[in-house]
């Protein structure tokens, strides 16, 4: 949806702010979420730093301090990071993945297991890069699954992969074609983008889930279907029961809790 003045205004604030407060040296950080259920403790990972840099710059500023946990789906995650939500009405609040966005940074040894943090983003059609929301994270709940489910799981993941790549590839025809002055329709654009599809699929090799990562997935459990797709770039090291209450609360068709459920401080415990 389109941002109003307002947000705009409050967005071009903001990124003048981090720009002034990039972290210097943030190796191995743990960060300390303050909220209202209870504390939780969350290791920050080195190999993405990007993702690690932002949310210590966003943690300086002091953005997430009274900001809600907007979205809650029990066995599955729980999401923050909107900054709207600090007005206190979680009713009729929109979404702010389009404040500004960071690349992805995905590392197959990091994956959605209970208690993974990870970036939200807007979907594939008009993000094929997968580009994450500058401010917006989720915490994985998840459950625990089957051999069989990580079987589906691994044919979700790649049909995923897929789709995202040959969207990619339309929009990067397309491009091409509008910058070359040429006029093509979108039948001819979509069959050139067909054929790149088909000589990635030549060399396209299949994801798969590695029996570690399928071990954690059976005995502690999480949502292995957004692997490969969604960056993840830390983990809870303490206040998995807390993440549990949270999940547990109250929620409207909309998936936003029925009691405000905040963030009352993040701050840097190790660097």
């Amino acid at each position: 949806m389109n941002l109003n003045f307002n947000k705009s205004l409050f967005v071009f604030s903001f990124l003048c702010t981090l720009s002034c407060s990039a972290p210097g040296g943030n190796e191995n950080t743990t960060v300390s979420i303050k909220t209202t259920l209870g504390d939780i403790r969350i290791k920050l990972y080195d190999e993405t730093p990007h993702h690690r840099d932002n949310f210590i710059r966003l943690i300086n500023s002091g953005f997430y301090d009274g900001i809600s946990f907007h979205r809650i789906i029990k066995n599955f995650m729980i999401q923050a990071g909107d900054p709207l939500t600090k007005s206190g009405s979680l009713k009729n609040i929109s979404d702010s993945l389009k404040t500004y966005t960071i690349p992805a940074e995905f590392n197959n040894k990091y994956f959605h297991k209970k208690g993974a943090l990870a970036a939200a983003r807007q979907g594939n059609d008009v993000n094929p890069a997968m580009r994450s929301s500058g401010t917006q994270f989720y915490i994985v709940q998840g459950v625990k699954l089957s051999d069989d489910e990580l079987n589906l799981a691994e044919q979700k993941i790649n049909s995923n992969m897929k789709q995202n790549c040959f969207s990619r590839l339309l929009k990067e025809t397309s491009d091409s074609v509008r910058l070359a002055g040429k006029t093509l329709t979108d039948a001819e654009i979509q069959d050139i983008a067909s054929v790149k599809m088909f000589q990635y699929l030549t060399t396209y090799k299949e994801y798969r889930i590695s029996e570690e990562q399928r071990n954690v997935y059976k005995t502690i459990g999480g949502t292995p279907r957004l692997d490969g797709t969604y960056t993840v770039f830390g983990e809870v090291t303490e206040g998995l029961d807390i993440l549990d209450k949270i999940a547990d609360v109250q929620t409207d068709s909309n998936d936003k809790p029925l009691t405000d459920i905040k963030i009352i401080k993040i701050k840097i415990v190790k660097n």
